[in-house]
């Protein structure tokens, strides 16, 4: 369905008005019609909520989100909460693009983003919501790739912004020794939907909703956006041996031996284990540095995951 009136959503950190309109108009320029397009800028007290409310007051049936992540997820999470119907298209500009990644959305190519935005047929994904006891309260959170503590929070909190501007998702790499030394084991009580409550060691905890990373690695091999379940990734390694373990278990019991034998079905390890779930509660014994779809939100010993099926229609 061609859109009629179009939102769009930008970061200015990401890109220029100038360079998404050149875009913009190519893509209108091959449409059956021409949208009533309106632009809203994001700023660093609006990452996108707040404007997704002014495009849609505005008319919007489509809201094309120019920004990494961080922007799309916000922009996300204003609708599943406002229920409008309202659409969303992306145009990922940011580090990651990992939704845009899982998605099939084109990287790099802003012309066709904003053709597969305004002329695709929309499909329905999930959303996380996580809610957390940070230091100013509890607070409450939509994510569409994933959230969670340990590794990739503190692979975010060591990365040099600038290095990211320069090289991308590359900059995560450079940080991983720091990230590592951080991310030290500790007893997590987890509750996971309705089962008895466990008591695991972990330095690693991830709740996804997409499963692929950047370079194409599966982290999550079983995580699809549209089945209206998570999928839960724990990691406990805590000497070589144990990465040693939990390397197997991702690049050949998840990745190669999966791929020759299709079979489906993420395979656990003694230092890797994967589970599927619609609910999670996590009480940790430390307070530990929270993520969510790449942004810091600050350390937190208590958390709850929920999934809401078919939350966001995505163009």
């Amino acid at each position: 369905m061609t859109a009629r009136s179009v939102g769009v959503i930008w970061n200015p950190a990401k890109t220029t008005r100038r360079d998404l309109e050149s875009g913009l108009n190519e893509a209108i320029a091959s449409a059956r019609t021409e949208p009533e397009v309106r632009w809203f800028e994001t700023t660093e007290d609006d990452a996108g909520q707040g404007v997704a409310s002014q495009a849609i007051e505005a008319g919007a049936d489509v809201l094309v989100v120019a920004g990494g992540d961080g922007t799309v997820r916000a922009v996300a999470e204003h609708l599943a909460e406002a229920g409008s119907g309202v659409e969303l298209g992306i145009v990922p500009l940011g580090t990651g693009n990992l939704l845009a990644r899982n998605l099939g959305v084109p990287l790099g190519d802003v012309p066709e983003a904003c053709t597969r935005a305004l002329g695709s047929e929309a499909r329905a994904i999930d959303l996380g919501w996580l809610e957390i006891d940070l230091a100013g309260g509890t607070e409450r959170y939509a994510f569409a790739v994933m959230a969670g503590f340990g590794l990739d929070a503190h692979m975010i909190t060591e990365t040099d912004d600038d290095l990211k501007d320069e090289v991308g998702w590359l900059a995560y790499v450079e940080s991983m020794g720091r990230a590592l030394s951080a991310s030290e084991t500790l007893d997590v009580r987890i509750t996971v939907d309705d089962r008895p409550q466990s008591r695991e060691r972990v330095h690693t905890l991830l709740v996804g909703n997409c499963g692929t990373l950047q370079g194409g690695v599966s982290l999550l091999p079983d995580a699809d956006p549209a089945d209206g379940e998570l999928d839960l990734l724990v990691l406990s390694a805590d000497n070589a041996a144990g990465w040693a373990d939990t390397l197997r278990n991702m690049v050949w019991d998840n990745g190669i031996r999966r791929l020759v034998a299709r079979k489906e079905g993420a395979k656990s390890s003694d230092s890797a284990t994967h589970r599927r779930l619609r609910s999670l509660q996590l009480e940790l014994t430390e307070p530990r540095v929270f993520e969510i779809d790449g942004e810091d939100l600050g350390e937190a010993s208590r958390a709850g995951v929920t999934v809401q099926a078919g939350a966001v229609r995505v163009r």
